[in-house]
């Protein structure tokens, strides 16, 4: 059992994607998606906050979302997936305190906002 745990591991890690970028909860990114439709194919970006990640490996996935006219809406992407362009970090809150932000979804308006780090002042 040990072996093929191993070998599993192994295979894993040969697909696993060099280009990961550096993202944690609470985060507000810019995920570059792949869409196609019919034959043509496009980019659609959508930006909004971090809620969740999950999994690990090449089972990694990660749940963002935004509020779309007055409508929360929520997407789960897969870390490692050939239709994931790229994903751009827009801000880094402060501090977050959960591992999962699910509270957000009762939010509404202004509270949904998440405190800003503030930029490292040289002299």
């Amino acid at each position: 059992m040990r072996a093929m745990n191993r070998t599993v591991s192994d295979v894993e890690r040969r697909q696993m994607r060099e280009d990961t970028p550096d993202f944690q909860v609470g985060d507000t990114v810019n995920v570059h998606v792949r869409v196609v439709e019919g034959e043509k194919e496009r980019t659609q970006v959508f930006n909004g906050t971090v809620i969740g990640r999950r999994g690990a490996g090449t089972r990694e996935m990660f749940t963002v979302r935004r509020i779309v006219q007055g409508e929360g809406v929520e997407r789960t992407f897969p870390l490692q997936s050939p239709k994931l362009i790229k994903v751009e970090v827009a801000k880094r809150p402060r501090r977050v305190r959960r591992a999962k932000l699910h509270y957000l979804r009762q939010r509404v308006g202004k509270k949904t906002r998440l405190r800003e780090k503030q930029p490292v002042k040289s002299e």
